[in-house]
């Protein structure tokens, strides 16, 4: 199989606007990040695929690999399709940008789950996280994901699922982190198809999958890292890398 790792990144961001180009112990955010997935030895490629002139250029200049977008996107998903169509690969990682301390084991596991995957009955891979603070269950920034009893995702949603009538049965609720693996030809799919309603309410792209019969396997890992979506973030991320 051949594996590559895209990392979609936009310079817009509503609650930290330009993060991905702050400075993280002397480098851009981004690129800590795609040196962090070069470094992982897992990939064949990994790309920075984004709408941005300076986020190209600071990739380029280092020596990396990026693609400039060439249509507005809604979501991740649809730039990196835009960027494979063309690509001769197995197996499209989506790495976020905003999410440079990304743990090299949940990836393999990701990985794992298709070089078992016989029957090819999975079209993607994601990772879920437990979550007990009862102020990020029911936080929408928080989306929560159930599972069935292979850990095939049943739904995503940014309210608090499932809704917990009986006590005591030994609940847990897990939270959907941004890190997905795809067979290419789901995510053609994805790109080709109309969003449904579902997805528009929730504004969760994996929804699509779901609402067209896709398979998605879920892969608990409770690593903790620091999604940089505020200054408070970058701050402790400055702490982290140090």
């Amino acid at each position: 199989m051949k594996i590559i790792a895209m990392i979609p990144a936009r310079y817009a961001a509503s609650r930290f606007p330009g993060k991905l180009m702050q400075d993280l112990a002397g480098k851009p955010v981004i690129l800590r990040t795609y040196e962090t997935a070069v470094n992982t030895n897992l990939f064949d490629d990994v790309f920075v695929v984004t709408d941005s002139d300076t986020i190209y250029k600071t990739i380029a200049n280092a020596g990396g690999n990026a693609i400039m977008s060439t249509k507005e996107h809604e979501c991740g998903s649809d730039r990196i399709a835009e960027a494979v169509e063309d690509m001769d690969v197995d197996i499209v990682f989506n790495i976020q940008g905003d999410e440079p301390f990304t743990p090299k084991e949940g990836l393999e596991e990701l990985l794992a789950v298709f070089k078992n995957d016989v029957a090819k009955e999975i079209d993607l891979a994601t990772i879920m996280a437990e979550i007990t603070d009862e102020e990020d269950i029911k936080n929408p920034n928080f989306v929560k994901v159930v599972c069935d009893n292979r850990n095939f995702a049943l739904y995503f949603s940014r309210s608090p699922i499932p809704y917990q009538r009986e006590k005591d049965v030994g609940l847990k609720y897990y939270e959907h982190k941004g890190v997905y693996a795809f067979r290419k030809d789901a995510l053609m799919d994805f790109y080709k198809l109309p969003m449904l309603p579902l997805e528009a309410s929730e504004k969760i792209e994996c929804i699509r999958y779901l609402e067209y019969g896709k398979k998605i396997k879920m892969i608990v890992d409770n690593t903790s890292g620091i999604e940089i979506d505020t200054p408070e973030d970058l701050e402790r991320a400055q702490k982290k890398w140090k």
